[in-house]
């Protein structure tokens, strides 16, 4: 009886235990890891169709996953550092644990994982993406002329603007894109913004990506922009924007956010504008103070 007890107790507890599990989304990392021999797939279409069918078996039985992207390259990195061997599954099984802290990581919710695996990308380039430019931004030090680190100031004005731009665009749901195209790489971040009436439903990490590229293209007073979508039942989308200029924002004419979105990035040829849309000029964001100038 008390040996059925416990086997009844650790399924219970067996159902409160989170896992994680490394996803190789992609032929070539795939085959980058059959060069382990304890790694036994032999074909990427059959490991992902096995792998979503652990995933639908464990939340069948009440459990929880993450699936994180699992990267070989910073796989052996982590061996090599810490002394494992990367041939063995305990090692593997170590990395992956650490990846649903660190790395790019989605919580399984039932998805197929055609259409999840997208999302993980996403995730993982958005945490690239805001990773490179904080390091971009610590590297800009302090201002020689005044003292002030430059980064620090830039996110804190590039988070009032986020805030003002939120602050006066129209009711509806808002989607923002900032580039910044003066540092070695150019930046895309994205920002949705979800109307709940009298509140904003942001996506904590996905602002604060958002707000260090702009935060980036402030500090270096690159080429840049920032143009919103604002969508709402019963009315035009809308349409406006802004280029970066003198540590600020400068708004755009309608015509120029007609011509941005309505001309071919790699052509140059002109697009049919989209039905229904509003290409306009953006609110007044209110007075703010003169943008501080770094020497």
């Amino acid at each position: 009886m008390a040996h059925t007890d416990h086997l009844t107790m650790r399924r219970v507890l067996r159902r409160e235990i989170a896992g994680t599990i490394g996803l190789l989304t992609d032929e070539q990392d795939f085959r980058a890891m059959r060069r382990y021999r304890s790694f036994t797939f032999d074909d990427h279409t059959t490991y992902l169709h096995q792998v979503e069918k652990l995933l639908r078996l464990v939340a069948a039985q009440g459990g929880h996953t993450t699936v994180a992207l699992f990267d070989p390259e910073e796989y052996a990195e982590y061996c090599e550092a810490t002394g494992l061997d990367p041939d063995v599954p305990s090692s593997r099984a170590r990395f992956t644990a650490e990846l649903a802290g660190t790395g790019p990581a989605l919580p399984y919710d039932g998805r197929p994982l055609a259409e999840l695996v997208p999302d993980l990308v996403d995730e993982a380039v958005r945490q690239a993406t805001w990773e490179y430019a904080s390091t971009l931004l610590a590297r800009l030090g302090p201002c020689a002329s005044c003292g002030e680190n430059i980064g620090r100031a830039a996110f804190a004005r590039a988070a009032d603007l986020v805030a003002r731009i939120l602050d006066t665009a129209p009711p509806g749901n808002r989607h923002l894109v900032c580039s910044v195209t003066g540092t070695p790489e150019t930046l895309l971040a994205v920002l949705h913004a979800d109307d709940e009436g009298d509140t904003t439903q942001l996506d904590e990490a996905e602002a604060l990506e958002f707000t260090t590229v702009l935060a980036l293209g402030i500090a270096t007073d690159g080429p840049g922009g920032l143009v919103m979508r604002t969508t709402a039942p019963g009315t035009a989308d809308r349409v406006y924007g802004w280029r970066l200029r003198a540590g600020g924002l400068e708004p755009l004419t309608a015509g120029e956010v007609f011509d941005a979105y309505c001309t071919d990035i790699e052509s140059g040829d002109l697009i049919s504008p989209e039905s229904g849309v509003d290409y306009g000029e953006p609110p007044d964001l209110g007075e703010e103070g003169p943008a501080p100038r770094h020497g």
